[in-house]
């Protein structure tokens, strides 16, 4: 493959048991590679195919410079997923890198090479030290399952909206027929409706209204079957995470998949917390001495956590006895619920991670909220 870096001659020595670092800007059909010795010298970069053979090509290449150990790599989770699978598979430790700082991208430019090298040196300078997820587990097929489930679901919602706006100007009998019926009754109604020809506005809202309501069972059929599906395997995955107070498959799916098959990546309770966006950012400034709530992190655990909340809130009188003890402290509901999601992100930390590592896999205490 050509080569893409630098005119300089490579500043290495064949066979030598140096350790090099590899950085790797990962695209759809290409990757750029760029290997970097540890005193920062830059010694080659090249690009090579997203296939089988182009990543054993990559690894051989990398290692004819020095010991492979560690290796930069963006897009972990998307274009890069599979690299990281065949790295892993080879020793190798790969470290998850954001992309390049913008004003830094500003001044150095921005080309293949440039961001290989960067990712590179991202790992050699400690900025990137992140354990990319594995991607090759029991979490990797709860994330496939969630990702069908919200299309099937965003399908047979949007369905369901167009069956019910044609209602709206078909033929009085029909709307009045079709009337005050549930949306399981309607749609089997609808479903039923003879498959006349359409011979005009009237004949073809029939038809269209039996091939929507075909379309909504068909999608919910999936959706159960999905919803199985996901149930199995958190309950193969983590056993008492389904008997945490408030939480449902989706809400521990979407939790699991923040946490990755290797959760104990994650090097504290804290971390997961950060992860999960429930961790206090400081904004102290002057006189003023205060915490905000974090924005970041997976949106998506966020979410699954916030659920769990407002279940407690309803049912749980412990979960109230806080909320109102906290409001009489002070703190504001939006505070309080941030807390309490602190509080069950420590929880699941300890169902997913901690459980895990146990040789005899059974689930700690409960934490108390």
């Amino acid at each position: 493959m050509p080569s893409i870096t630098q005119p300089a001659a490579p500043c290495h020595v064949p066979g030598t048991a140096e350790e090099v670092l590899l950085g790797v800007d990962t695209h759809k059909d290409v990757h750029a590679a760029a290997v970097v010795t540890v005193p920062g010298a830059v010694l080659d970069g090249r690009s090579f195919p997203a296939t089988a053979e182009g990543y054993r090509q990559l690894v051989a290449w990398a290692r004819s410079f020095g010991t492979l150990r560690r290796a930069g790599v963006e897009c972990t989770g998307s274009y890069g997923a599979a690299l990281a699978r065949h790295l892993r598979a080879e020793g190798v430790e790969v470290i998850e890198v954001n992309q390049p700082d913008k004003a830094a991208r500003r001044r150095h430019g921005k080309t293949d090479a440039v961001d290989a090298e960067a990712a590179a040196r991202a790992v050699l300078s400690g900025r990137a030290t992140a354990t990319a997820k594995t991607s090759d587990g029991p979490v990797e097929m709860l994330r496939l399952f969630k990702l069908a489930k919200s299309s099937a679901v965003k399908s047979r919602t949007q369905t369901i909206n167009q069956l019910k706006s044609i209602l709206v100007s078909v033929d009085p009998a029909l709307r009045e027929l079709l009337a005050g019926l549930s949306n399981p009754r309607l749609v089997k109604r609808c479903a039923e409706l003879d498959g006349q020809t359409a011979t005009g506005p009237s004949a073809a809202a029939r038809h269209t209204l039996r091939l929507l309501a075909g379309r909504i069972q068909y999608l919910t059929k999936e959706i159960d079957d999905l919803n199985k599906q996901i149930a199995a395997v958190v309950k193969a995955t983590a056993p008492g995470l389904l008997d945490v107070y408030g939480a449902g498959p989706d809400s521990a799916a979407a939790l699991l998949i923040a946490a990755g098959d290797n959760p104990e990546r994650l090097a504290s309770e804290a971390s997961f917390a950060a992860l999960c966006g429930t961790s206090p950012v400081e904004a102290s400034s002057g006189k003023t001495q205060r915490r905000r709530l974090n924005r970041g992190g997976d949106r998506q655990a966020n979410a699954a956590l916030y659920r769990i909340v407002l279940s407690r809130l309803r049912w749980d009188h412990r979960t109230q006895d806080y909320l109102q003890r906290r409001l009489t402290e002070g703190k504001t509901r939006r505070e309080t619920i941030r807390c309490l999601k602190r509080y069950i992100a420590r929880e699941i930390y300890r169902l997913i991670v901690l459980t895990r590592q146990a040789p005899d896999h059974q689930a700690p205490a409960e934490a108390t909220t």
